[in-house]
């Protein structure tokens, strides 16, 4: 991934905690867990609704950046780190259970913008039916995008992919969502 995420002034701390740990205080780790675990469970469980599954994945997160924290290279906070573990952790599991995809059709960028942007009651409550029936990491996306406002970038970071391709992604969900909203609106 050519592309690096700018880093806000707590990394300056978190630099030098990283630094304490490898050089041996590995308890210091414990304010990385207690500082974003909230953040990264939140995080897991918009891609893995069972809470008990959710809270495994963001253990094993943590587990895993600790033991991988000798190669981190600040090129995000720790915590989106952290995430774009989870992500990958959280990814492995859906694929052992074999999540199905929707194929889109041919629909033209002008009509998918019109038609999800109606604020009808029904439109909008079909497609919030829509995006819970989307596989977890689709809708992960749209929500890091559009309810986080996330930049492409920083999303493209966590998970592991390019700016570009995930905007083009996001166009084909949306063009997949309103497939599903007519489909709904049929039965």
């Amino acid at each position: 991934m050519s592309e690096i995420i700018s880093i806000d002034v707590r990394d300056n701390s978190e630099r030098q905690r990283i630094g304490r740990i490898l050089g041996g205080r590995r308890e210091e780790y414990a304010w990385f867990v207690n500082t974003y675990s909230q953040q990264v469970l939140d995080f897991t469980s918009r891609m893995i609704p069972d809470t008990e599954d959710a809270r495994e994945e963001t253990q094993d997160a943590f587990v895993k950046a600790f033991r991988s924290l000798a190669s981190f290279e600040f090129h995000s906070s720790f915590c989106t780190w952290v995430c774009r573990i989870a992500y990958n952790e959280s990814l492995n599991r859906l694929r052992r259970q074999q999540r199905h995809f929707v194929d889109i059709a041919d629909i033209p960028a002008e009509e998918v913008d019109e038609e999800l942007s109606t604020g009808r009651e029904e439109r909008i409550a079909l497609m919030e039916e829509a995006i819970d029936d989307l596989p977890p990491d689709e809708r992960l996306l749209l929500h890091l995008y559009y309810y986080e406002d996330r930049h492409l970038r920083e999303i493209a970071y966590i998970m592991d992919a390019e700016t570009n391709a995930l905007a083009t992604r996001l166009h084909r969900i949306r063009k997949k969502l309103l497939q599903m909203i007519k489909q709904k609106e049929n039965e």
